[in-house]
């Protein structure tokens, strides 16, 4: 077993990709807040990427911790140089494992804030970047805005120079540059939220006015939040990860990443204070996100909504068992191909077809066991966004519109809370008491549920949708989710 850490990179077998430049030569360039399993499999192996091309080794990260459950992450990098494994799994049961350098150095703020901020202030970063999940931008649950009545928000504007938070840590690194005239970084979002820049740009900016009213102009105006659009499933690393890494590979790694094959990463490029050069790593740069975002939206996203509630209630319990059924397949991509695709605008780059042919493979993949339960979570926040936009599209050309309808309906019948064998389903929704309680009464009143104005608008008045619903509804009481299926492939 060879413990993983600089001194050993040579000890590893040939089946383990290592850095191929010297990593005392990297130096940073980003620092990135919230180091987790997607960061790892994402900007961090994009950036390695480069370095192997002899790219890039200016652009070194510094990772940075902000929650008190990070001070684990800081220490399991430390303890090997801050490289990690990345474990690529195949659909065929191969692992491609890779071991990361990109990394340079992490921080536990809480530990010293002002090392991390003077980290930020120094003129060698030009970016820093952000995964902190869509919980991590201090959105008011109400009003959307960024919420200043946080109690660790009010901290950081009373105390600006130890912040306890992101929005602290980055406005005051920001101010310091601005006081001592250096370039700002551009703060970039790699958070799968769409509009993800955009986010940032509003919640960082309202805390930089709170702050001070100049400060907060300063911002707005010279620093970019570039929009991005990221793709990789990476599931939670687990013990019986670690052990096959130990096993197969002779690897000892604290903490390595394991994902799927598939990456993208679409970003705009807006930078204050220059960028690597990613593109040279498969990166696509454009002037406009928006096109990518709402083309993963509808058919990645939407997809899983469509295999998640008809797959459950027919008894899978993970997607790749869906996507292994011929009957289902035919239905994504019935969904995919005559509703979804035609309300998307052109995308440069991209071949439709083959992204279409892709996402399946990546649903069936074994080895990354997505579970149905995961994917049917949280619907009255993913519906609208996802899948609802498409309904509209497609009534307003008078294009087709029923399977997408059909999916609303196994929504629907999924949260009545059992499955077709009677067996108990766990709906997990922050609406669930009231969502059970109209689902209750779909049999008496099929339309009941999508009369719900705050998820559905007018809807229920769309006479195709209407219609459209209340057939997929009645189907799925009488005959099934596989029948219904069968009818919606056949008409």
């Amino acid at each position: 077993m060879t413990r993983l850490n600089n001194a050993n990179l040579d000890r590893l077998g040939c089946e383990v990709a290592t850095p191929g430049y010297a990593r005392g030569a990297v130096t940073p360039g980003i620092v990135h807040i919230g180091v987790g399993g997607f960061h790892r499999a994402h900007q961090a192996m994009y950036l390695d990427t480069l370095m192997q091309r002899g790219e890039a080794l200016d652009w070194g990260i510094i990772g940075v911790g902000v929650m008190p459950g990070d001070r684990r992450m800081q220490q399991s990098l430390a303890a090997q140089d801050h490289l990690y494994t990345l474990v690529v799994k195949h659909p065929d049961g191969s692992l491609e494992p890779r071991v990361i350098g990109s990394m340079i150095d992490y921080r536990f703020a809480p530990d010293d804030p002002e090392a991390v901020i003077e980290a930020m202030a120094d003129p060698a970063i030009r970016i820093v970047s952000l995964t902190v999940t869509e919980g991590g931008y201090n959105i008011h649950p109400a009003s959307g805005e960024f919420n200043l009545d946080d109690p660790d928000v009010c901290h950081d504007l009373a105390e600006p120079g130890l912040p306890r938070t992101s929005f602290g840590l980055v406005v005051e690194a920001l101010a310091r540059r601005r006081q001592r005239g250096v370039v700002p970084f551009t703060v970039m979002s790699c958070d799968n939220i769409q509009s993800n820049g955009d986010l940032a740009r509003r919640m960082f900016g309202t805390f930089a006015r709170a702050r001070d009213a100049e400060l907060g102009a300063w911002v707005a105006s010279e620093v970019p939040f570039p929009n991005a659009m990221v793709d990789r499933i990476t599931p939670v690393t687990t013990p019986a990860d670690i052990d096959e890494l130990e096993q197969r590979f002779g690897v000892e790694d604290a903490w390595p990443v394991v994902c799927e094959p598939f990456t993208q990463w679409v970003l705009e490029d807006r930078f204050a204070a220059g960028r690597p050069a990613l593109d040279h790593a498969g990166v696509q740069l454009v002037e406009d996100v928006e096109p990518y975002e709402l083309m993963k939206l509808r058919l990645l996203n939407a997809s899983h909504q469509a295999l998640c509630y008809f797959g459950y209630l027919a008894g899978y319990r993970y997607a790749h068992e869906v996507c292994r059924d011929p009957l289902f397949v035919d239905f994504l991509m019935d969904y995919m191909v005559k509703e979804a695709s035609p309300t998307l605008a052109p995308l440069p780059g991209v071949d439709l077809a083959r992204y279409r042919r892709g996402l399946i493979e990546r649903f069936a993949n074994p080895e990354i066991k997505d579970t149905l339960a995961r994917l049917c979570a949280e619907s009255s926040d993913r519906i609208p966004k996802w899948l609802l936009p498409v309904v509209r599209d497609q009534l307003a050309s008078g294009g087709e519109m029923h399977r997408a309808a059909a999916v609303v309906a196994s929504w629907a019948r999924y949260v009545e809370g059992t499955d077709e064998d009677g067996e108990p389903i766990e709906v997990v929704d922050r609406l669930k008491e009231e969502l059970m309680a109209v689902a209750a009464g779909n049999r008496e009143r099929p339309t009941a549920f999508i009369e719900q104005h705050a998820l559905f608008g007018d809807l229920a008045r769309q006479a195709r949708f209407r219609d459209a619903y209340r057939a997929a509804l009645e189907s799925l009481h009488e005959r099934g989710a596989r029948a219904t299926l069968e009818t919606l492939v056949r008409a």
